[in-house]
């Protein structure tokens, strides 16, 4: 493997425990990724010793925590290559960054019969804020269907695109592990004078990202899929498209003044933070955009292509057609999430006996019931595999699934 697995595993506590004497396989990454020691110490050591609030006070403790807090934005400026610190914006979740993309932007410019393009991979984030422009606007949804191979069918792309405002999509499925062509999208997209958005939660932690290089308007991810705390979502978006879009919130930070007769709104990127942030997952956050930069994405990466590549040719090696997995059989264009069916046993089911051998799958339908309903389930089971994961789980995984066949 190119990454030293066994040495990074040492760095998550999680994955040293033992539950009924038996070790922890945690294959539910897509989800939530595991953190890192120097993380949740990041954590513990700002809210003993340094916890105080930013922006508003000049005493010394509140400075250094706007210090730390700043010091976050431009580390995941760097880290995705945005031209500047002030168009990354902090909210609660991913899926606020995109409510905030889609209905900040939408409502100031979209109007009835406008078309928007969607793909049928996407996520519900990306599906439900523009159901609500359907009912509050009238706009038009398009899609972009899929291959029998589980990626984007862009055969008719430019006649899907033709008249359209915007184009949203996934840069990676969070249930086929299919990897998008984010640059010809985007560029598709202007072609055509739409605005390219896209929801890069699971390629953001597994991949090296360059939104300048994407040809992206707006991107949204999170932290808890890329070894940070959860209550924070990340939101980049072009300097002059967030000056000219609406605030989404409003309340304390986010204004330069308020009157009895209006407001006025403070500057990137404050006016789309109103009110008191995650401020101690923020900073712990920096700590991770640290550890994945010390990595290498282009490591994070090449190790998850080789896991994958184990995993598919193991999985239908032991199974056959026993299992059924849902995405690219090419590891060099998909990521490490693998969604399945075993055996005609019910997704819950196995994953209710996989946990019985610690091995920690998702069972559901992933936000993502589009999608579902296309590849004919209700639901699926997923093992997703990050950084931190080896061979040797994913033999774990195929040994819980044997178990599994004698009691079902």
């Amino acid at each position: 493997m190119s990454l030293d697995v066994t040495t990074i595993r040492k760095d998550f506590p999680v994955l040293s425990e033992r539950i009924n004497d038996k070790p922890l396989v945690y294959l539910d990454s897509a989800n939530t990724s595991q953190k890192p020691r120097v993380v949740i110490d990041a954590l513990a050591e700002f809210m003993a010793t340094q916890n105080a609030p930013i922006n508003r006070s000049a005493y010394h403790l509140a400075a250094q925590a706007t210090e730390r807090f700043e010091s976050t934005r431009s580390k995941i400026a760097a880290f995705i290559n945005a031209p500047r610190a002030h168009e990354i914006i902090f909210t609660k979740n991913a899926t606020e960054s995109l409510n905030l993309a889609i209905l900040s932007w939408g409502r100031a410019n979209l109007n009835s019969g406008d078309v928007v393009v969607l793909t049928h991979m996407e996520h519900h984030a990306n599906i439900v804020p523009w159901h609500m422009l359907v009912a509050e606007r009238g706009i038009v949804l398009r899609w972009i269907p899929l291959t029998s191979d589980f990626q984007l069918d862009l055969t008719d792309l430019d006649s899907i695109l033709s008249g359209a405002k915007v184009l949203s999509f996934t840069s990676m499925s969070n249930v086929l592990g299919t990897i998008n062509p984010v640059e010809r999208l985007c560029a598709a997209a202007h072609k055509v004078g739409a605005l390219a958005i896209v929801d890069a939660c699971q390629s953001v932690p597994h991949q090296p990202t360059d939104v300048q290089a994407w040809g992206a308007d707006l991107i949204a991810f999170s932290s808890h899929k890329m070894c940070g705390p959860s209550g924070v979502g990340i939101l980049w978006g072009r300097e002059d498209l967030l000056n000219a879009m609406p605030p989404f919130l409003g309340g304390g930070n986010m204004i330069a003044d308020v009157r009895v007769d209006g407001f006025t709104t403070a500057p990137l990127p404050n006016k789309f933070e109103a009110g008191t942030p995650a401020i101690a997952e923020v900073i712990a956050l920096g700590t991770a955009v640290d550890y994945l930069t010390g990595l290498g994405m282009h490591e994070v990466r090449r190790h998850e292509i080789e896991l994958s590549s184990y995993v598919l040719g193991m999985l239908k090696g032991r199974f056959g057609d026993d299992i059924t997995i849902h995405g690219p059989s090419n590891p060099e264009v998909r990521g490490a999430t693998f969604s399945f069916a075993f055996r005609g046993i019910h997704p819950h089911d196995l994953s209710q006996v996989l946990d019985q051998h610690n091995v920690c799958v998702r069972a559901g339908h992933h936000c993502a019931k589009p999608l579902m309903r296309l590849i004919g389930a209700n639901a699926t089971a997923r093992a997703s595999f990050y950084l931190y994961n080896t061979t040797e789980e994913a033999d774990a995984l195929a040994d819980a699934l044997e178990s599994a066949s004698d009691i079902f």
